[in-house]
């Protein structure tokens, strides 16, 4: 899984082109970052910028629009509607996908160090990254805005967590640190009604309501607070309001977090809640991005709903999440831009190749692609079949008894075949790589001995992606075997080709592994995987003939 962080960085700078368009110029000059979108306001005198990366790509884009917003912005003449205390008044990391919270607030702390020591600027950590519980709230942290500052400053309490304890005129100071991905959120209602559309906001929000008394009075506790009946919904956020472009009241969501509260149970709530009040849902609408993951956890519970099989391939699970939540009612979806992964993804030139034009590469004079990358396509036609088979089986009957464990079959096989489709271009790309140091000058020794560190490296990647290719193809066999034992009989001989496909992805990509250790000079490394390839052999081979056992007790002649 691709490593990819989100930064929303918030900039108080919403008016001068020249200055909006300079910052976000820095964000574009880091490789590994795709700046997504940038988001000025006049009113707020204040620039969202909005753009995703590896962990170590983000984390410099960030350092660059900050120091070139230290040359460019002075807070001593800011004014605007929105709050703030700094330049960069707040800089979030989000984890999008394969990396953590944590692996977040790593990143806001380093982050933070070097604002404080290279720009020395004041610097808060808040939210996941906050040092201690009262540093947590933004809004804590900001109290007094950037006219109080300078007297904050002096209070030993806000000591900032990184740089000094001094006020800058033109900085002021910055809060960074780590958050969950926040997906805005509306509901749409066949009503013009906002009261009605906050009716339901108000039952599914976390905070819900003011309880009242009986005549009508709100309910105060000993403090005088209000006593609140709380909403159904953990991590959402809710109000009511009528939108006159589209001639209909919408329930606006702020989900904080999609993994305590799925997108799908938002929307079935919300339907639930409408159709107490004699309303309709009638669909929904995403603003700015969203994650993949929810998107898929979609798909796949309107899949379980209708009684089939979730291992369905992921455009179509994003398809059905689509028409699920009425995501296009109101304008086109378009997942390539809406969704935060697919902004970031890296061509994959062979296997977005028709099977025609493919089969014709492999058959040309180019060394790649080669035996490598056709034996990581073998292996992603075991686990798409063996997928298949599983889905054959869920919802028909007599196999009442597997459909969950075929359900969760199909997904893992969906999984093991988009691994193994995408190692059909690691293995071209690690080939390239090894070619590229080849091509090194070797006139001098130290070009000789550069090119030589440069070839063991490549002949390492060489080996190193066949031998992952030989172990998910053998990963790829085990569910095979259940797909034979237990799937539909009607499709044994699927899954007996299924295993087939994957010995020959084990076999070819353990003689790729071979052919490359006869280069590296690192003895240790040879043995190490001359000794793996000889137990995945073995393995595969013991466990393709268990297979067809299995599928020829299916087949009657």
């Amino acid at each position: 899984m691709t490593k990819l962080v989100e930064c929303v960085p918030n900039f108080s700078e919403g008016r001068d082109r020249k200055i909006i368009d300079a910052i976000a110029d820095a964000v574009r000059s880091v490789s590994d970052v795709k700046l997504l979108d940038v988001d000025p306001g006049a009113d707020t005198n204040r620039t969202v910028y909005t753009f995703v990366g590896t962990p170590e790509g983000v984390k410099e884009a960030a350092f660059q629009a900050a120091k070139k917003a230290h040359e460019l912005i002075d807070m001593s003449t800011h004014s605007g509607a929105h709050p703030r205390m700094g330049a960069m008044d707040v800089c979030p990391f989000v984890p999008v996908s394969g990396v953590t919270m944590d692996d977040c607030v790593q990143i806001a702390r380093d982050l933070g160090k070097r604002l404080g020591e290279e720009l020395e600027i004041p610097v808060y950590l808040y939210e996941f990254a906050a040092a201690s519980p009262e540093r947590q709230s933004l809004a804590d942290i900001r109290t007094g805005e950037y006219e109080a500052l300078e007297e904050k400053l002096k209070d030993p309490k806000w000591k900032p967590d990184f740089g000094p304890a001094k006020f800058k005129h033109k900085w002021g100071a910055s809060v960074v640190g780590a958050r969950e991905f926040l997906i805005a959120y509306n509901v749409n209602v066949n009503t013009k009604d906002k009261k009605l559309a906050n009716e339901i906001a108000l039952n599914i929000r976390e905070g819900g309501r003011a309880k009242k008394d009986a005549s009508g009075k709100i309910v105060k506790d000993e403090k005088g607070n209000s006593v609140k009946i709380p909403g159904r919904l953990k991590a959402v956020r809710a109000i009511g309001w009528y939108i006159d472009q589209y001639r209909q009241a919408q329930v606006s969501i702020n989900l904080i977090n999609y993994n305590t509260t799925p997108l799908h149970v938002v929307f079935e709530t919300a339907r639930e809640e409408a159709e107490k009040l004699g309303l309709i849902v009638t669909g929904s609408e995403l603003v700015g991005l969203v994650p993949l993951k929810p998107m898929l956890d979609a798909g796949k519970f309107y899949l379980k709903k209708q009684g089939k099989s979730a291992g369905a391939p992921e455009k179509e699970l994003v398809e059905i999440a689509v028409r699920s939540l009425g995501l296009d009612q109101l304008s086109e979806f378009d997942p390539a831009k809406k969704i935060v992964e697919y902004n970031f993804l890296k061509p994959a030139p062979l296997m977005s190749l028709t099977a025609r034009d493919f089969v014709d590469e492999v058959s040309s004079e180019s060394p790649a692609p080669g035996g490598g990358s056709v034996a990581a396509l073998a292996g992603s036609l075991c686990a798409a079949l063996s997928a298949m088979v599983a889905n054959l089986t869920v919802g028909k009957p007599g196999y009442e008894k597997v459909w969950k464990e075929l359900s969760d079959l199909a997904q893992q096989g969906q999984e093991i075949k988009d691994q193994l489709a995408k190692a059909v271009d690691e293995d071209t790309n690690a080939f390239n790589h090894l070619m590229e140091a080849m091509r090194l000058p070797k006139t001098t020794p130290e070009q000789k001995a550069t090119r030589e560190a440069a070839m063991e490296d490549g002949y390492k990647k060489a080996a190193a992606v066949p031998l992952q290719t030989a172990q998910t193809c053998l990963e790829a066999m085990k569910i095979s075997l259940i797909a034979a034992q237990k799937g539909n009989a009607n499709s044994a001989s699927d899954a007996g080709v299924a295993a087939l496909m994957a010995r020959a992805g084990v076999e070819g990509a353990v003689l790729n592994v071979l052919i490359n250790l006869g280069s590296i000079k690192d003895q240790a490394f040879k043995d190490s995987h001359v000794k793996d390839c000889q137990g995945l052999k073995q393995e595969s081979a013991d466990l393709c003939d268990t297979v067809q056992q299995a599928v020829m007790k299916n087949i009657k002649i």
